[in-house]
């Protein structure tokens, strides 16, 4: 099912400030709030959705991604749950943005106020993926080994006797304007809400140990070099009952021998002989779905542009396939033996021979004008 347009959800225009989107998150966020719409699942389906989208829109350069590439600049419909804005967000993600929002520490105006210890994330992991330009055009699965930390079998936690398990210490200080109250993460458990109880002698001081795990990781077809994929839950564990933090995929494209890529479309260099020129031929070139053959008519110019519809990389948005462009170069021989140079001298008396562009023989600035568009 297709995804909803985050602009739409929050009620703005894509040229929207950074305040305007700010605000109408704001907005959508009080309305949909789970303590002011209790036990109704719509609304919390909503509120969640608010979350998402400013969670992207509120970054310039995940908004950038998102105006370029839509959904799939953060998503893979594939196992291993890529997302990119709140589609790995728990409930305790969204209310961590409170304090940006609504200029507290997580508070929601009248609403409910604190919702207990913050659950802890484990950190995220980051690797780099090279890809062919057929992989890149055709998708592919990887399977990749990646070091996580996880904790470590026989690990048990007990509840923090700093701060009683709700990972925040709570003080409060005199001051010329009165008493005031302040909450920080406690400094013993770092705000899990909980400590070592017990642990193997081969795991660190929080339980955890290094090991090697096998990903697989589904890469969509027609990604961009430096885009970066999410695999959720697949980053470096959280000690007691936290969650796992994310690997981020960045993908790196390989250069292509023959193909040269701009954007969805593929370009090729083609080079024919005089005498293939003259009299036409046929030619068996690469693209990324096989060999093709391509018929050259007789008296082909060199500069010709041939567009191989469709034979390009797949638009990341679904909008079909770029095309191949076949660059025609007629070759010029460097040396000519004695019998070679007295059929050119020959030639150069003949009128077939001498250059008579016509009307539809295009200038090189006309082709690199047609290439573009």
């Amino acid at each position: 099912m297709a995804k909803q347009d985050f602009y739409e959800i929050l009620g703005i225009s894509k040229d929207a400030s950074a305040a305007e989107i700010k605000k109408a998150y704001r907005k959508k966020a009080i309305e949909f709030h789970p303590d002011k719409n209790p036990d109704d699942s719509n609304a919390e389906e909503k509120f969640k959705k608010a979350a998402e989208a400013y969670e992207v829109l509120s970054d310039a350069d995940k908004k950038a991604k998102y105006d370029r590439f839509g959904h799939q600049a953060f998503e893979n419909g594939g196992a291993g749950g890529f997302g990119g804005g709140a589609g790995g967000m728990n409930m305790d993600d969204i209310f961590s943005q409170f304090g940006d929002i609504f200029g507290g520490g997580g508070g929601f105006g009248g609403f409910g106020g604190g919702r207990g210890r913050a659950q802890v994330k484990g950190s995220n992991l980051r690797i780099r993926v090279k890809l062919t330009l057929e992989e890149i055009a055709n998708g592919v699965e990887k399977k990749i080994k990646v070091k996580r930390k996880k904790v470590a079998k026989g690990t048990t936690y007990k509840t923090c006797s700093t701060c009683n398990g709700q990972g925040q210490v709570t003080r409060i200080q005199n001051t010329i304007l009165g008493r005031m109250q302040t909450s920080a993460p406690c400094n013993t458990c770092g705000g899990s809400g909980q400590t070592i109880d017990s642990k193997p002698s081969n795991a660190d001081a929080h339980g955890m140990l290094s090991t090697e795990e096998t990903v697989s990781i589904k890469i969509p077809a027609g990604v961009v070099e430096g885009m970066q994929l999410k695999v959720s839950g697949k980053g470096n564990e959280a000690p007691g009952n936290g969650i796992s933090g994310d690997l981020l995929v960045a993908i790196e494209e390989q250069a292509h021998p023959t193909l040269q890529r701009e954007g969805d479309n593929l370009h090729y260099d083609l080079y024919i002989s005089f005498s293939e020129a003259a009299l036409g031929t046929s030619k068996e070139i690469d693209a990324v779905t096989g060999k093709v053959r391509i018929k050259i008519e007789s008296g082909v110019q060199s500069g010709k542009i041939l567009r191989l519809r469709n034979k390009g990389i797949p638009s990341i948005n679904n909008y079909g396939s770029g095309d191949l462009l076949v660059h025609v170069n007629v070759w010029t021989p460097k040396t000519l033996n004695k019998e070679q140079k007295e059929f050119f001298e020959k030639m150069n008396e003949d009128s077939n021979f001498q250059p008579n562009p016509e009307k539809e023989d295009k200038s090189f600035f006309e082709k690199v004008k047609d290439m573009f568009t």
